[in-house]
């Protein structure tokens, strides 16, 4: 306020000085109006600076004074007394209750809703496993407890052990704000890199043949396009392109846009999906329900685009339900466990003895395009990875079986074939 305050009141009285200065002096007044543009700079910066630096040391204070009424152990709740884990400054939260102030500071780093409801479980179930305490009063030895707890005793993966950690960390790091040093000490497990379960031609068909209506139609489009089931259902009717045969995703994994290639086979059959999807977005005009979801603020920017056909899913859900954020009674689009039941029940009925899941499609679908001659670039970028070493997983798939090295024993039944005298 102070550096508004003088650039306002320095910039008018220079003013006047110039006009009232002597005539010779004037050709100069282009400089002094720069130098005094500056120093106001100058001086703003300066103020600005020192107000940031009286509301961090506030805001510490104010953390301080809070854990020092805290009634719980103060031995592990002085270990919060450290500076801010990031120069960055998080505006303050706005929420009291824990999980509400993590679910806010979810949103303001752009998570995505899969990731906000992981978080939400794990900090949930670490503070039920330490019987409600509240985790500013808890430290390393109680995370170290529970991450031990969820391997021994649960059983978890080195990913979900992984993901369990890196919800903790949000939480200390970004609600709280506090970088303490046991939280580079803590060990972070390494997850293994596991061969993919795969599926032949022959095997796909078998599946697809059990599936019915709708089902059929979206197995076939992970199948023919290699996209992930979450990316499939939000698919919207602007994203296909039947004339160019293109499919746009749009905020894949990792919010990322790409354009996958739309199998001609299956044009029809999605414009029939798209009929019947066009009968549900009538019937909401007519019962004036609410638009589908939007991403991001557009729903605000743009107040009736959620009620347009181009918007609306191209695999809507058969009923209306809440939207989890907002509380708006929408249609949402189909559910990923009703196809992943139903994908299930297909895999038994076929007799595969893999354990089989929707997202088997979609290393089908990689694999089956190496092992036709396509260049892995292609397949990485049709695939959305990032790095190549992703897409590299599949080429061990490639490894084994006919396109592979030939057993040892092979070779010594042809011998001893070979080696026999003729009878």
């Amino acid at each position: 306020m102070q550096s508004r305050g003088s650039r306002g009141y320095a910039l008018p009285y220079l003013n006047f000085l110039i006009a009232n200065m002597p005539r010779e002096f004037k050709r100069f007044s282009c400089w002094f109006r720069a130098v005094a543009h500056l120093v106001s700079q100058l001086v703003a910066t300066i103020a600005l600076q020192i107000g940031r630096s009286g509301m961090n040391s506030g805001r510490h204070q104010t953390w301080k004074s809070t854990l020092g009424s805290s009634s719980a152990d103060h031995a592990t709740a002085s270990t919060f007394q450290t500076q801010r884990s990031s120069p960055l400054l998080l505006p303050p939260l706005q929420s009291a209750r824990l999980l509400d102030q993590l679910r806010e500071r979810i949103r303001y780093v752009h998570y995505s809703l899969r990731t906000e409801q992981a978080y939400v479980h794990w900090v949930r179930a670490f503070v039920r496993f330490h019987g409600m305490k509240h985790p500013q009063t808890m430290g390393a030895p109680e995370i170290e407890a529970f991450l031990i707890h969820l391997v021994t005793v649960g059983g978890v993966a080195a990913s979900t052990h992984r993901q369990a950690l890196s919800a903790l960390l949000f939480l200390y790091r970004k609600v709280y704000e506090v970088d303490l040093p046991w939280m580079k000490s803590i060990d972070r497990p390494v997850a293994r890199r596991r061969l993919p379960v795969v599926l032949t031609q022959e095997e796909v068909a078998r599946v697809l043949s059990e599936l019915e209506a709708e089902h059929r139609v979206f197995a076939q489009l992970l199948y023919g396009t290699g996209l992930r089931i979450t990316e499939g259902l939000e698919l919207r009717v602007k994203d296909v392109e039947f004339s160019r045969l293109t499919l746009v995703v749009r905020g894949g994994k990792g919010d990322k846009d790409r354009a996958v290639m739309l199998p001609s086979s299956l044009k029809a059959a999605l414009q029939e999906q798209l009929a019947a999807a066009h009968r549900l977005w009538r019937a909401d005009r007519s019962a004036e329900i609410g638009g589908v979801e939007m991403p991001n603020a557009l729903e605000r920017k743009y107040p009736r685009a959620g009620m347009s056909w181009s918007w609306f899913w191209m695999f809507p859900s058969d009923h209306h339900s809440t939207d989890p954020r907002t509380g708006v009674i929408r249609r949402h689009h189909a559910y990923d466990q009703t196809f992943q039941r139903a994908f299930k029940r297909a895999v038994e009925r076929s007799r595969i003895d893999k354990p089989a899941t929707p997202h088997c499609l979609r290393h089908s679908f990689a694999t089956h395009l190496l092992q036709a001659g396509y260049d892995i670039r292609t397949v990485q970028e049709l695939l959305g990875h990032s790095d190549v070493s992703t897409t590299m997983i599949y080429t061990h798939v490639l490894k084994v079986g006919g396109g592979g090295v030939r057993s040892p024993l092979d070779a010594l039944s042809t011998a001893l074939s070979a080696s026999r005298p003729p009878q």
